[in-house]
């Protein structure tokens, strides 16, 4: 089942993550990508270990764990920390693939 959940981020909070993500240094996605995944993986990604990904994240999970309309929803025991994607131009796309 997939739930909308309008207005996670407040308008300040959104504004912070555009801010950051104005200025990041994005890698290949692949990077984050097994071998079969790989090959129809065609996209920017913010590094995992990188400041502005450790800020993104505790922001994006703040919110989540604040939110009564997604907690009663999803029930999680843990929530795995996002990844931050960057979709741009014709060519940036992720095909068909089954997450490893």
């Amino acid at each position: 089942m997939l739930i909308e959940i309008p207005a996670l981020l407040d308008v300040q909070t959104l504004g912070q993550c555009r801010n950051i993500l104005d200025q990041v240094a994005w890698v290949d996605g692949k990077v984050t990508a097994g071998s079969q995944s790989a090959q129809v993986k065609n996209n920017w990604q913010l590094p995992e270990q990188s400041p502005q990904s450790e800020t993104l994240r505790a922001l994006v999970l703040a919110a989540l764990n604040q939110n009564p309309l997604f907690l009663s929803a999803a029930l999680p025991k843990r929530i795995y920390p996002p990844l931050f994607n960057c979709y741009q131009g014709e060519r940036n796309a992720f095909g068909d693939h089954i997450d490893n």
